[in-house]
């Protein structure tokens, strides 16, 4: 089990390479090291050496080292240059900002700039509301991070966080056409991040929360949805448990069960744990019960030191059982994983109820391998790209922001959101629907615009929405 990855990654080798080597000796030596060649290019040389470039994937940085000691070890190649095409992309960082329009002349700048913005600068003063048709508000999100939980690397800081967020913003306009920008804050204190976020508001269409610890992105983001008047959505909880439940109604269709009878044991109780939990019970589940470290199973009667876990314990857990996960997932028909790697056994997935369905969403080791779950498990969703079934959010910001935008929304609300889940799931038709493919690519074209379009609908419907596009009137 822990000889597996989190996924490969490429590396491009610059050699020069003495014209008595023949090239398969360099080929196996790659080879046997763990890395497997991609593409080979010659960039020059003369009659006595040859200089060639070398692309290799290779599954984690312990290869790549053990692969480029195995070449510098060989004679008659030296090693001029290694490139990683991860860095080689973020180089100058991955985003950058372009005008719309030309500014050639005195009479382009007269009207962009001045004088003629004054007049545009006035007619927003006297109607603030025109800054939909008027500004980059109508389109643009703000991306914020304060750096605390960063993917699975966790509190690596504002500067850290930063590839991570441009990252997010490309997938805004990549998969919506939304522009949106990565803003890392150099703090944890949660009064003074909603100061921060309340004051650039004006200059956005939304706020999207990012990698913000629990239990402070909780509170953070209920201040945020109750002081500001554009919609406010922490991804890592919400986008995290609407692509949970797309996947779970279509797994439903496969066992045959039904969401008020089914019983869910969630492993892990924070941000992501508590919105799957919130996710499901708006869809009607009535039994889960969830799991902590270093709690257990959380449970009315003991006391605990997040309130979210208070709350927790007043909402779930119908019969008031305590335990550890183990206990939890007895009996059970559906596992949602939030937590860490390698916290589930193949024995307790083979004491959950008939059929089982097997969310184990922690990234990049789930809490259970499907390889391992397979034997006694009917679906297993991961998280992670190189397995079937994997529950991404991507599935679900770029369409839930594309919505709320088009419609400018104030909010961001569970209508909207379980729209979104059964929007996703829908692309998945009954006629390709099997315990391979619950839940679409998350480069299906088909996703943004069918989560769009029932977005708005939600939100028209539920009165958040302030404008209502020509295409639903």
């Amino acid at each position: 089990m822990a000889g597996r990855t989190g996924g490969s990654h490429t590396i491009i080798l610059r050699l020069e390479i003495e014209q008595s080597v023949p090239f398969v000796r360099i080929a196996n030596a790659i080879h046997e090291s763990g890395g497997e060649i991609a593409a080979v290019d010659i960039v020059g040389g003369n009659k006595d050496v040859a200089v060639r470039d070398i692309t290799v994937s290779v599954t984690n940085s312990e290869k790549e080292s053990d692969l480029v000691e195995s070449l510098r070890r060989m004679e008659g190649i030296s090693i001029v240059n290694i490139s990683d095409r991860t860095f080689l992309m973020h180089l100058g960082g991955k985003l950058e900002v372009r005008a719309k329009y030309p500014v050639k002349t005195r009479d382009d700048l007269s009207h962009v700039y001045t004088p003629g913005v004054a007049r545009v600068c006035m007619a927003l003063h006297e109607d603030p509301a025109k800054a939909y048709s008027l500004t980059i508000k109508r389109n643009t999100v703000a991306v914020v991070s304060d750096g605390t939980a960063v993917l699975g690397l966790g509190d690596i800081g504002p500067i850290a966080a930063m590839p991570v967020m441009e990252g997010k913003a490309m997938l805004f306009k990549e998969m919506a056409g939304i522009d949106s920008f990565p803003i890392c804050l150099d703090t944890k204190d949660p009064d003074q991040i909603v100061q921060i976020v309340k004051a650039l508001a004006p200059s956005f269409g939304g706020i999207n929360l990012e990698d913000i610890a629990s239990p402070r992105c909780f509170e953070i983001e209920e201040r945020l949805k109750r002081e500001l008047d554009i919609p406010v959505f922490h991804d890592d909880q919400h986008g995290t448990a609407v692509v949970m439940l797309a996947g779970l109604i279509n797994a439903l269709k496969i066992v045959g069960k039904r969401m008020d009878e089914i019983k869910v044991a969630v492993s892990g109780v924070g941000a992501a744990g508590v919105a799957c939990t919130k996710m499901l019970l708006a869809a009607g589940v009535k039994h889960i019960v969830g799991a902590t470290k270093p709690y257990g199973i959380v449970h009315r009667g003991r006391a605990y030191d997040n309130p979210m876990l208070d709350w927790y314990a007043e909402h779930t857990n119908p019969d008031n059982v305590s335990g550890e996960l183990a206990d939890a997932m007895a009996g059970a028909d559906v596992f949602i994983g939030v937590s860490g790697p390698n916290v589930v056994s193949a024995a307790d997935v083979s004491r959950m109820a008939k059929d089982p369905i097997v969310f184990a969403m922690a990234n990049p080791v789930p809490e259970i391998y499907p390889e391992d779950a397979a034997p006694y498990v009917r679906v297993v969703a991961t998280g992670r790209s190189d397995y079937p079934n994997q529950i991404n959010n991507v599935l679900c910001f770029p369409g839930i922001f594309r919505g709320a935008l088009d419609c400018q929304a104030t909010a961001i609300n569970e209508e909207m959101k379980l729209a979104a889940a059964h929007a996703i799931a829908s692309i998945v038709e009954d006629r390709e629907l099997n315990e391979q493919y619950i839940i679409p690519s998350v480069f299906n074209t088909k996703v943004v615009e069918a989560v769009r379009r029932e977005v708005i609908k939600a939100a028209v419907a539920s009165g958040v929405a302030r404008k209502t596009p020509r295409e639903f009137v």
